[in-house]
C-alpha cells in the first residue's frame, strides 16, 4: 500500500539511519529526486552506502551528501563530472565499487526480483572481475555478480497516482525503475499526482514497489551540459 505524504521530510521520517544503504535514481542530473536527497542531507545521517549510476556534479544531486561527509561507500558506474567525488575517491576517503553500467542496472533488477546473483561475461579479464567467482559455461568464462538490495530507495517520477503507480518523462526515466524495485522501502517524488488512475498500459513502475509518495516541489531543473549553437541570421 502506498501512503501519500505532504512533504519529502515526512515521507522519510523515521526511515533514515546511520549506515543505511540507499539506492537513488538519476543519470547525471536527469531524473534526480532532489527533494528527497536534500532531506537525507538535512537529517545528518552518516556512513551511508549509496547505490546510484553516479554522484551528481559539484553542488548538485548526490554530491551534496559527499560534500556533507555523509557517505562511506558508493556503488556506481562512473565518477562523472564530480571533482569532489574524484578527490575523495583518490584520497581514500570513501570506498567506491565500480560496475559496468549494464551490470549495475542488472544487479538492482536482480535484487528486486529476489535473485541473489547472476553470471555475466561483462568484466571478465578486467579489474572488475578481481575477487569474484569465475565459471565456465558453454566454453566461455563468466563472473558472478550479486543482486543489490537497499534499505531505502529514492526515485523521481513524472506522474503518479494514488495507488503508487509511476510513469517517467523521456530520459529522466533512466535508472529510476530498477531503483524503485530493489529496495525494502521506496519513496517516490512525482511532479504530478493524479486523482484518477494511470492507464495500466503505460505504467512503468507498479505501485506494489512504492511505499511512500510525495509531490515534488517546483524548481528549475538543472542541466549538466548545455550545448547550444549561435542563431543564424534569419534562422529559426
Amino acid at each position: 500500500m502506498t501512503t501519500i505524504y505532504s512533504s519529502a521530510k515526512d515521507a522519510l521520517a523515521s526511515r533514515l539511519f546511520d549506515g543505511a544503504v540507499i539506492a537513488v535514481g538519476g543519470f547525471g542530473l536527469s531524473g534526480n529526486p532532489h527533494d528527497l536527497i536534500e532531506v537525507v542531507r538535512d537529517s545528518g545521517v552518516k556512513n551511508l552506502t549509496i547505490i546510484s549510476n553516479n554522484m551528481g556534479v559539484d553542488g548538485l544531486g548526490l554530491s551534496i551528501l559527499l560534500e556533507n561527509h555523509q557517505v562511506k561507500k558508493v556503488i556506481a558506474s562512473y565518477v562523472g563530472e564530480n571533482k569532489f567525488f574524484a578527490e575523495q575517491y583518490l584520497a581514500g576517503a570513501i570506498e567506491v565499487e565500480f560496475n559496468p553500467q549494464g551490470t549495475l542496472a542488472e544487479r538492482m533488477r536482480a535484487g528486486g526480483a529476489g535473485i541473489t546473483g547472476f553470471y555475466t561475461r561483462t568484466g571478465v579479464g578486467t579489474l572488475v572481475a578481481e575477487g569474484k567467482e569465475h565459471k565456465i559455461f558453454d566454453g566461455e568464462e563468466y563472473i558472478l555478480e550479486r543482486g543489490l538490495v537497499a534499505d531505502i530507495a529514492l526515485v523521481q517520477a513524472h506522474e503518479a497516482d494514488h495507488a503508487g503507480n509511476l510513469t517517467y518523462r523521456y530520459t529522466a526515466r533512466n535508472f529510476n525503475p530498477v531503483v524503485a524495485q530493489c529496495s525494502k522501502f521506496t519513496v517516490a517524488e512525482a511532479e504530478i499526482i493524479r486523482q484518477d488512475f494511470i492507464d495500466p498500459n503505460i505504467v512503468v513502475t507498479p505501485g506494489i514497489y512504492v511505499q511512500a509518495l510525495v509531490k515534488s516541489m517546483p524548481r528549475e531543473k538543472p542541466i549538466e551540459q548545455r550545448t547550444v549553437r549561435p542563431r543564424t541570421e534569419g534562422g529559426n
